[in-house]
């Protein structure tokens, strides 16, 4: 991974164009090729990225400026880098990750509603656990009943931080021709009213499950009322 931190100007150029006037941020190349914009606020979430497959030029604009050009694979997305004075530069070798651990319940979770994805809505059926985009897996890639593709995240609570994770998926999922338009979905034994809210406004659906339903311990038919 290299990172870079520099006095530097962003422009996007795809589907939407967007800009980021010169001030001082991280710029991140990973290993797999992304390149992010990081400022030192926001939380995690990159100011603005480009995810693999990507290429990485790096160069001169006519006046002299350093200026990285970042093309993607499948688009004619380009981010444009304009870097005014490098502050810091450096790569490290981190070696392969071994992955998110999930709690017991979290990850015991994921797999039952992978064997029983109809409990997300009608005609749900699993393509794949864990699929990877560029950012880390989504816990399901499913399709409903119309065979459009739906990305599940699961909490075990579900909150804010949970919707925006979601969203970044998305993001990525939907440059996807082999896959867009993929709608999410956010699934918890429970969800806090503001994720709900958050999750309303991206167009996420909401599902509250049932653990001891799924695993078969709360049978509805054993009880009295």
């Amino acid at each position: 991974m290299r990172l870079v931190i520099a006095r530097c100007q962003v422009d996007y150029a795809g589907r939407l164009a967007a800009h980021l006037p010169l001030a001082t941020r991280l710029i991140m190349v990973k290993n797999d090729g992304s390149v992010l914009i990081h400022s030192d606020g926001g939380s995690y979430k990159p100011l603005n990225w480009m995810s693999p497959p990507c290429t990485l030029r790096e160069g001169q604009s006519d006046d002299g400026v350093i200026e990285w050009t970042v093309t993607a694979g499948k688009t004619d997305d380009t981010l444009r880098i304009r870097i005014e004075e490098v502050l810091h530069d450096s790569a490290h070798e981190l070696g392969v990750d071994p992955g998110l651990q999930k709690d017991g319940v979290e990850k015991h979770l994921q797999e039952l509603l992978a064997e029983h994805t109809t409990a997300l809505g009608p005609g749900m059926s699993l393509v794949r656990r864990e699929f990877m985009t560029a950012i880390g897996p989504v816990d399901l890639l499913c399709r409903d009943a119309s065979n459009a593709s739906v990305a599940v995240e699961i909490k075990r609570r579900g909150d804010i931080d949970g919707v925006e994770q979601l969203t970044r998926y998305l993001e990525l999922m939907n440059r996807d021709p082999a896959l867009r338009p993929v709608r999410g979905i956010f699934a918890a034994q429970e969800i806090k009213p503001q994720a709900r809210v958050l999750a309303a406004d991206r167009g996420i659906e909401c599902v509250v499950v049932n653990y001891d339903e799924l695993r078969g311990i709360d049978d509805p038919s054993l009880r009295l009322f």
